[in-house]
């Protein structure tokens, strides 16, 4: 299986970094992974919306460009479908199984996704109703995708 996650922005906190290294290194054991980032656009909050949506544009042009062909995109979206981990092993696995084993996960950048963007992807999830930073956001998606592949394989997780 392969797994990708294609972000907006670089990680700058050295941290959040040795986290993604980190959960990296675990998941080599169930999938070849394959975590890439695009460039994020400057912003600021007072830019008018036009603005925001010009930048969506870009950086979804970006993030576009990341994904490999024939891969199933799941969007990390406020707007997408809630899961719970058991949920998110069962998609995955059967995804796995029906032949669709190239993944790529979208995280966006602050001002959102465009709207090529949004219909580019077959899923959209919501990991929370809370709002992370993007870089804080791949490892809370690194360490969900860890557990589902725990959880797919009845392997202990501790908590």
């Amino acid at each position: 299986m392969r797994i990708g996650i294609a972000a907006i922005g670089k990680v700058k906190e050295r941290y959040i970094q040795q986290a993604i290294d980190d959960y990296s290194r675990r998941l080599s054991r169930y999938c070849t992974l394959d975590v890439r980032a695009a460039l994020e656009e400057p912003f600021t909050d007072r830019d008018s919306e036009a603005r925001r949506a010009q930048l969506r544009m870009i950086e979804g042009r970006r993030l576009l460009g990341l994904v490999r062909p024939g891969s199933y995109v799941i969007a990390s979206d406020l707007a997408g479908r809630e899961l719970t981990s058991e949920e998110l092993s069962a998609l995955i696995s059967g995804l796995a199984t029906s032949g669709r084993s190239d993944i790529t996960f979208l995280i966006g950048g602050p001002t959102g996704y465009s709207p090529e963007v949004l219909s580019r992807a077959d899923d959209r999830v919501r990991f929370s109703r809370m709002t992370f930073p993007h870089q804080l956001m791949r490892v809370i998606l690194l360490e969900q995708i860890y557990r589902a592949f725990k959880i797919d394989r009845n392997e202990p997780y501790h908590y």
